[in-house]
């Protein structure tokens, strides 16, 4: 029987209670998984910092989504191949707040990253004359900053008012830890935490889906109006890239949302739900705007073709 405050360091960990067959092959998809997205990520934002062509609005806010994705996938991953490898079932309190907080500091991020990302694109598309006076090095700074700042101070404030209530479990559900993991720990009253969560889901979701439905469809309205068939294609192409990922982020992280308020659900389709939300954008995200944004494209291109593998001078 648990005492009444339970201050125990250590977190018990309903693992993945993998059988030793599939330890292996387990082990070799999460670290390779997590090779790939720090390599991609990596990648882009090196391509983005070392190009002086590249330091445009445009690109200066994408820088931020790969630095989110590590932040994410970095929480995550280690803590999951640890896992997989020890089987342990135990986590430090301190190590599972810690894990906690740059998850939801990530998901935050995202969202917000990927709505400025589509007040860019509406100035660009919409305001094109009006493009370089608006989104000035300035006001780029300052978009980005309000998006770490508010992510911050939304998820701090969450923190705050999660550390305050008192222990009296300490077992949790989940291979890994979140906000809501870390309640079922706590007996006290959570009426605030869960007015507070819930009201800051709700305004951000509101706020980022209400620009990011308003800008596109002004961006589609410009691009139908517009007479010129390059520039329409160009701007659809972008729109549609940006578009699928932030359909994927909130796809996913709704599905995820709604699965922690429903206590019948399968925990092992929760569990998977919240993997995949750490997992499919940060992997997918460097491989579209890789690939799909021309500019990024030929950059890589060049740096592989005349730094990673130079043609040899036969003699």
């Amino acid at each position: 029987m648990e005492t009444l405050y339970n201050t125990s360091s250590v977190l018990q960990l309903k693992g993945f209670n993998l059988s030793s067959e599939i330890v292996g092959p387990a082990f070799l998809f999460a670290t390779l998984n997590y090779m790939i997205i720090v390599f991609c990520n990596l990648l882009l934002i090196i391509t983005i910092v070392l190009n002086k062509s590249l330091h445009q609005p445009m690109y200066l806010i994408l820088l931020n989504l790969p630095i989110n994705d590590l932040i994410g996938s970095s929480a995550l991953f280690p803590q999951v191949i640890k896992e997989i490898l020890t089987n342990s079932g135990t986590f430090q309190y301190s190590a599972c707040v810690t894990q906690a907080f740059f998850i939801h500091i990530y998901a935050a991020g995202s969202v917000l990253i990927l709505t400025a990302m589509a007040y860019d694109r509406y100035i660009a598309i919409c305001c094109p004359l009006q493009y370089n006076s608006i989104m000035t090095y300035g006001h780029i700074m300052r978009l980005i900053t309000a998006v770490w700042v508010t992510s911050i101070f939304l998820i701090g404030v969450l923190f705050f008012l999660l550390l305050r209530l008192p222990r009296c479990r300490s077992e949790i559900s989940h291979p890994y830890c979140d906000n809501p993991t870390l309640l079922t720990l706590v007996c006290s009253d959570k009426t605030i935490n869960n007015i507070y969560g819930l009201l800051t889901v709700a305004v951000t979701q509101l706020i980022a889906n209400g620009m990011v439905l308003y800008t596109y469809l002004q961006i589609l309205v410009a691009c139908f109006k517009s007479k010129q068939s390059d520039t329409k294609t160009k701007a659809l192409q972008t729109c549609a890239t940006h578009l699928t990922v932030f359909l994927l982020l909130e796809c996913l992280g709704l599905f995820t949302i709604i699965s922690y308020r429903l206590e019948n659900i399968s925990p092992h389709l929760r569990r998977f739900l919240g993997i995949m939300t750490l997992i499919f954008p940060p992997t997918l995200n460097p491989i579209i705007y890789g690939l799909k944004t021309k500019e990024i494209r030929e950059k890589l291109l060049h740096f592989f073709k005349n730094k990673v593998f130079p043609r040899t001078h036969v003699f």
